[in-house]
């Protein structure tokens, strides 16, 4: 159980008003707040110790060095791997198209197929289109069932002898649903199909295993989960690693190089982490972690199961009001009938609600919904049923939406 009044304590933000009113943050799918703890972190590194990574042969560098390392052995912990599969990266973005150019441009061929779905965020989708482009691999796609989840039964219909990698999202960002990415690599490791995890909406809500999973890549970014922006983690299985090739190359990620051209890499992670990396942000995701360890990860997945339930009993009890993703986890994706998304968050907006609206990154699951924009409402551990219940009384306002925005 959490006790949210105590927590919400460490969120300055939760302090901030818009429009005269408390700020009610329900966009925890874009990004989360950061609690003081996370604050002090980053600080901290600025003002104390705030000397270069894996650079310096003096003390300064030698505690930079043993902070940064450490955390690798936090996200480690957290997601149930060994440290050295662990790499540091700029976010889940910048995470999934390592694994695409690094991994799929060297072992993909002509033909090959790499199979997504209509549901996953732009991260998931453009670098595969892009690799395809370049190794003329075939993008296909798994079908979603009715409700927009990707079941066991569509992947194993979707897949082939052509069929090479499997990347999709564990929990989407528009639908939801939790993926059964257990059985999925089960079945895909049968036929030496790769799997990669887009994990940016899952780490921070449930509990990750990615040795039982028994998942080959899992990406997810700091933001997400209290932490700070423009740091994330691509894990790996360490000869997967081993086998890639880096996007970037640098300072830092190499042995030796000459004048001819003769370059020995560095291992993995080291590899990939070319030139001076986000380290405020590496110590911020640390703090992170342990902030989010300390309370639970299986206390925070019970309360936004609870809240998620609680506001979408409310938001059926609204005759204008469509639900585009009912069961399941996560955001809710949903519209004001007959209000434009943009001008429904502008509503929330004035009564100091924050809301998502548009297309959410995933531009080609209007071919899945038949709807072009959706408004989001996605929640996280400091949320409150009565923050709910003050978006379900805006929601009401829709049926006179220009009187409730004007007057």
């Amino acid at each position: 159980m959490i006790d949210v009044s105590k927590i919400r304590n460490d969120f300055p933000m939760l302090e901030k008003t818009m429009h005269g009113k408390p700020l009610i943050y329900l966009d925890n799918g874009a990004t989360t707040l950061k609690p003081q703890c996370v604050i002090d972190s980053v600080c901290d590194y600025l003002t104390n110790y705030s000397g270069n990574a894996h650079r310096g042969d003096y003390d300064l560098s030698h505690e930079v060095d043993t902070k940064f390392e450490h955390v690798r052995s936090i996200v480690a912990d957290f997601i149930h791997c060994k440290p050295e599969e662990v790499v540091y990266t700029y976010g889940s973005s910048d995470s999934l198209n390592m694994v695409a150019f690094g991994y799929g441009m060297t072992h993909l061929k002509e033909e090959d197929e790499i199979l997504i779905t209509l549901a996953e965020h732009a991260s998931n989708t453009l670098p595969w289109f892009e690799v395809a482009k370049h190794t003329g691999a075939v993008v296909k796609y798994i079908d979603l069932d009715k409700e927009g989840k990707v079941t066991l039964e569509n992947v194993q219909k979707a897949v082939n002898e052509n069929t090479k990698i499997i990347s999709i999202a564990q929990i989407t960002n528009v639908l939801g649903y939790l993926a059964p990415i257990k059985e999925i690599c089960a079945f895909a490791h049968q036929h030496d199909i790769v799997v990669c995890v887009d994990g940016a909406q899952s780490a921070p809500h449930h509990v990750i295993d990615v040795e039982d999973l028994d998942v080959d890549f899992f990406a997810f970014s700091g933001h997400k989960m209290c932490g700070p922006t423009g740091v994330g983690v691509l894990y790996g299985k360490y000869h997967l690693l081993e086998e890639m090739t880096p996007t970037r190359f640098g300072g830092g990620s190499n042995a030796r190089y000459n004048s001819c051209g003769l370059v020995k890499l560095k291992n993995a992670p080291t590899k990939f982490e070319s030139g001076t990396p986000n380290i405020e942000g590496v110590i911020g995701l640390g703090s992170a972690i342990e902030y989010l360890q300390k309370i639970g990860m299986k206390n925070i997945e019970e309360h936004e199961a609870m809240l998620r339930k609680y506001a979408i009993e409310k938001m059926k009890e609204l005759d204008n009001i469509e639900i585009y993703n009912e069961n399941g986890v996560g955001p809710i994706a949903f519209n004001i009938k007959n209000v434009f998304s943009q001008d429904g968050a502008s509503l929330f907006n004035t009564y100091g609600i924050a809301i998502r609206a548009g297309q959410h990154c995933a531009k080609i699951l209007d071919e899945y919904l038949h709807v072009s924009q959706t408004l989001r409402a996605s929640f996280y551990f400091y949320n409150t049923k009565e923050e709910i219940d003050q978006f379900i009384e805006v929601c009401k306002k829709g049926d006179d939406f220009l009187d409730a925005f004007f007057g």
